[in-house]
């Protein structure tokens, strides 16, 4: 049994989920593992999330944004097209991400979810769903600041929902932050290599 709190994980959301991941690990003595997410977007406007998906293991779970996709007219053959080059894509940065790392068993286990911060909250959405088929034994999502909105749809979906700022007049993550530079992959690996070693999944070959 590695040291530290065995009944602990922290998963973050890379990029910038990884790195704050990382610090609430070390604070907690816990291990680091990662849930790779993927935004879902518009066709003709990628950045407006119209779903997400997300991976823990072999398992990809998908959240759709009915109200975006009722209002941009979007039909099931179009979200399962996008849908399916973000899954391609998602598998790849969980590849380049993990690499030969294998994913933390999270059964029986209290889980923190942490990302540097939600605005629509789709793509958190898609992780806390992911991880609930692992059934951990308690849920906690971790952020320094997001939009009310995002705060409501997540908070009755975990057992615990940790945010420093979620101001009325949010308008985007960044205005939480002095310094809000794009997070690199060597930033994700490099967090992911020095993090201490938690228990792998069953299974997965490890040990």
């Amino acid at each position: 049994m590695p040291p530290g709190r065995s009944d602990v994980v922290v998963l973050g959301l890379p990029r910038g989920g990884v790195v704050i991941g990382a610090e609430v690990a070390a604070a907690l003595d816990a291990a680091l593992d990662i849930v790779v997410v993927r935004k879902v977007g518009l066709p003709w406007h990628p950045e407006l999330a119209m779903g997400a998906i997300a991976a823990v293991g072999d398992e990809i779970e998908t959240v759709r944004q009915e109200n975006v996709l009722d209002r941009a007219g979007v039909d099931a053959a179009t979200f399962e097209r996008v849908r399916a080059e973000e899954v391609s894509e998602l598998r790849r940065r969980t590849a380049a991400y993990r690499g030969d790392r294998p994913p933390l068993a999270l059964a029986g286990r209290r889980v923190v979810l942490v990302d540097d911060g939600l605005a629509t909250g789709s793509t958190m959405r898609a992780a806390v769903a992911a991880v609930r088929h692992q059934e951990p034994a308690h849920l906690t999502v971790a952020v320094p600041v997001a939009s009310p909105n995002a705060c409501g749809q997540i908070a009755p979906d975990v057992e615990e929902l940790l945010c420093l700022w979620a101001p009325e007049d949010f308008s985007a993550v960044g205005q939480g932050y002095a310094d809000f530079r794009a997070t690199e992959d060597d930033e994700v690996r490099a967090a992911l290599a020095q993090a201490r070693p938690g228990e792998p999944e069953e299974g997965s070959g490890a040990g």
